[in-house]
């Protein structure tokens, strides 16, 4: 549970979500940097349709709360632990909906935010259940730094998104080139569940993903939106 600011009004909204769906492989240059993420299901051919895997509500931190690499991974003996950021758009659910068109599927959301998808890719890789449990630790879903209500945003499939990594531009974007467009994600998503007021829809990240250090300050900025900073603590190095 987060408490995000409204943008531009005097309110706070609590992100409770019953379920937090997220997005793979929704831009091409993400795609084509398979080969160094090495992560299974994760190859060069562009979805037929959108690829989604769930992230856990224990996951939520919010804007300048750490993010923290849980110290049982040094336990595996992996040869190199590799911890990733992933810069994303996540949209919060207004109404309950159940198999809705896409061209009335922006009457279902209430607004937009920052997310840091923070995927553990030894465990992605190598758990025979697939990318579960790296992607749902605790923290590793930082969400902020507010949320702008949808009628707030100038149009939310034309917005800058980026990633800093210790103030050095690692990913650089925007969100026109998703993949599947944001109404198309909320219709698919709508027709595999039925989606209850305050669920979270991550929307995929851009190319250039990599590795989290401790001690490391990550930002994820979205054009209209603002920036989401947290820093990382890695029990795992100590």
């Amino acid at each position: 549970m987060v408490k995000l600011p409204i943008k531009n009004r005097n309110q706070t909204y609590t992100v409770n979500p019953t379920k937090i769906i997220a997005l793979g492989l929704n831009y091409h240059e993400h795609i084509q940097e398979s080969h160094s993420v090495k992560v299974q299901g994760f190859t060069k051919e562009v979805p037929a349709e959108p690829i989604l895997f769930p992230k856990t509500p224990n996951v939520l931190i919010g804007h300048e709360e750490k993010i923290v690499i849980p110290g049982f991974l040094k336990d595996y003996g992996f040869e190199e632990l590799r911890t990733d950021y992933e810069a994303e758009m996540a949209l919060i659910i207004k109404d309950e909906c159940k198999n809705i068109e896409a061209e009335k599927a922006m009457d279902y959301i209430l607004g937009f935010t920052c997310m840091n998808d923070v995927s553990q890719r030894n465990l992605q890789t190598g758990d025979r259940s697939g990318w579960f449990r790296g992607k749902s630790l605790d923290t590793f879903g930082p969400i902020g730094p507010c949320l702008v209500l949808k009628e707030d945003l100038s149009s939310p499939q034309k917005l800058d998104i980026q990633c800093r990594l210790n103030g050095q531009v690692v990913q650089k974007s925007n969100t026109s080139y998703m993949i599947f467009s944001i109404p198309e994600i909320v219709a698919f998503v709508s027709k595999n569940f039925t989606l209850l007021p305050g669920d979270v829809i991550v929307t995929g990240t851009p190319g250039g993903v990599g590795a989290l250090k401790h001690g490391d300050i990550v930002e994820i900025e979205i054009e209209e939106i603002g920036i989401l900073k947290n820093q990382v603590i890695d029990l795992s190095q100590k």
